[in-house]
């Protein structure tokens, strides 16, 4: 689903919410599950236990003229159901784009997925002049569900 501010797909997964969580709130893992290329590693960071953790990711992209780093605060937490956060450019604060992971159990070995992208915060016009939003395509956040399921199972 696609609006004027805001992407979500959704996909079901053959694994327990318990199982998805583990691998969504360990940032290590998080390069392995971006389909957008841009993220590199975690930059030494912890598991995600609560609302108001930042972590920092290493990051590579052409809009941001190659290598980077940005703070991701976490905006939404509620353990095997919501993880969602909100990311900057390292030591600045968050100029409004926010990450969505919700899960939803079918069952004991399946979890139904939702990853949005929500861009509806960012008001900077100087900011939306730079970024054409969605910097992100749809087809990269259905990557990114399809290496999650693979990263369960794997």
């Amino acid at each position: 689903m696609t609006d004027d501010k805001k992407i979500s797909v959704t996909r079901t997964i053959d694994a327990s919410t318990s199982q998805v969580w583990d691998v969504l709130s360990n940032p290590q893992k998080h390069p392995q599950l971006d389909g957008s290329g841009f993220v590199i590693s975690d930059d030494r960071t912890d598991r995600i236990t609560e609302n108001g953790q930042t972590f920092r990711m290493n990051m590579s992209g052409d809009h941001m003229g190659g290598d980077y780093q940005t703070d991701n605060h976490v905006t939404g937490y509620d353990e095997h159901k919501l993880l969602a956060w909100q990311t900057a450019p390292a030591d600045t604060p968050p100029p409004g784009w926010e990450w969505m992971w919700e899960l939803d159990a079918e069952g004991a070995d399946a979890t139904q997925v939702t990853l949005t992208y929500d861009w509806s915060k960012v008001t900077d016009p100087e900011l939306l002049q730079k970024i054409s939003f969605p910097l992100v395509p749809e087809s990269a956040l259905e990557d990114s569900l399809g290496n999650l399921a693979e990263a369960v199972s794997g």
